[in-house]
């Protein structure tokens, strides 16, 4: 257990590290319209935009998704770390959050997938299209969130 709670830390400098890699990412994609960094092992990425949990400030990363179900599923795997990414706890107290998909940008509700439900799609859908992510889960000895970002009608269209 003892080296699980080392590698759960991230020293200042890997920290500032991928704040900047983060943020470098973010800024391309915005500025190519999803040219660069649209794509990542092969899986689409959106920019995700959601208020901080304790700050209320927008905060806006890069994540791969998957079309599912009229919407898009993203994935809290930190890449395998073993703590749960800070954008996904924030993306749990939204009700909805900004998208950007390559130069479409649109709100989308946020529903987090639980329980059977979670299950399957992680099944079905995640590990069925991109088998790595299992990979994911067994590394960082914990259950992947899953969310559902289902677009929400424009303002002042339809009816």
């Amino acid at each position: 257990m003892g080296r699980h709670v080392e590698e759960a830390r991230m020293n200042p400098v890997m920290k500032a590290t991928m704040k900047a890699g983060s943020s470098l990412m973010v800024s391309l994609y915005k500025a190519s319209g999803g040219r660069i960094g649209g794509r990542v092992k092969g899986l689409q990425v959106i920019l995700l935009t959601v208020p901080g949990r304790r700050t209320g400030r927008p905060h806006t990363t890069a994540v791969s998704c998957f079309e599912h179900a009229g919407g898009y599923v993203v994935a809290g795997s930190a890449g395998g770390m073993p703590r749960e990414p800070q954008w996904f706890k924030n993306l749990r107290k939204a009700p909805a959050a900004e998208v950007q998909l390559g130069r479409r940008r649109f709100r989308a509700a946020v529903r987090e997938l639980l329980g059977t439900e979670r299950d399957e799609v992680w099944r079905d859908v995640v590990v069925a299209r991109a088998p790595f992510f299992a990979d994911y889960s067994t590394k960082g000895h914990r259950t992947i969130p899953l969310a559902l970002l289902t677009p929400l009608p424009e303002p002042g269209l339809g009816a």
